[in-house]
């Protein structure tokens, strides 16, 4: 892979530990392998058709085609090829989708118990079904006139549901994020990363919430991720 150094310190920049560095230079290194194999080209020369190729062999691993994708996207992102970057990307996050068990509502800090327990018996167990049948007003109604819920508390698990489309974003994160006022994927693609670290930090204090605000990095994912993904709620 050419430019190797340079990929090393710019993963570095970006506060990647050694061992980490290395497990991604390698698994680019795998990618050119297949590239050269398929069609005698660089990583440097790859186009979306040859991610696509790469990601239908690697597709079935259950834990390593996030990775190789992860890797890639972090290499077009540093050679400044958002196209590539962005289809890598978004594939990791289709095959993330893919394998990450929908999370309980039952499970989200805060909630009434009670109301979770009535939308289980509905069969509204998880964030899915929760979206699936709470995304519009007309649905959010027939789920208040169903399991005698107020529609704002049917809005509310609806709301902690979407924020936990957001790649680590989980029960206690998407409450913090809730309680903070950035209670939809559209209002947090709108902050600026490092204003929303300080304005969690100064929440975090000022309402004794109890966990901790999200560190720099954490920040950055999660609005870069928000900014990505497609509108799904009405509101």
């Amino acid at each position: 892979m050419q430019e190797v150094d340079e990929f090393r310190k710019y993963l570095r920049k970006k506060g990647k530990k050694n061992h980490v560095v290395d497990d991604l230079i390698r698994r680019c290194d795998i990618f050119e392998e297949f590239l050269h194999k398929r069609k005698k080209l660089h990583v440097d020369e790859a186009n979306k058709e040859d991610i696509l190729a790469f990601f239908d062999t690697i597709k079935d691993e259950k834990s390593g085609a996030g990775n190789y994708l992860r890797a890639i996207g972090l290499y077009f992102r540093f050679k400044s090829k958002s196209e590539l970057s962005a289809l890598a990307s978004n594939l990791r996050r289709q095959k993330i989708s893919l394998t990450k068990k929908p999370l309980e509502i039952s499970n989200f800090r805060g909630i009434n118990p009670e109301y979770a327990n009535r939308l289980a018996a509905l069969g509204v167990k998880n964030a899915e079904q929760m979206l699936e049948l709470g995304k519009t007003h007309i649905g959010r109604q027939k789920l208040s006139n169903k399991t005698g819920i107020p529609t704002e508390a049917i809005l509310e698990f609806v709301k902690l549901s979407d924020l936990s489309r957001i790649e680590g974003v989980k029960n206690i994160r998407a409450r913090l994020y809730y309680d903070a006022g950035i209670d939809t994927v559209e209002k947090m693609a709108k902050w600026n990363p490092e204003e929303l670290r300080i304005y969690l930090v100064e929440f975090v204090k000022k309402t004794g919430f109890k966990g901790i605000a999200p560190l720099p990095k954490e920040v950055e994912n999660t609005v870069e991720t928000a900014k990505k993904m497609s509108k799904l709620v009405e509101y």
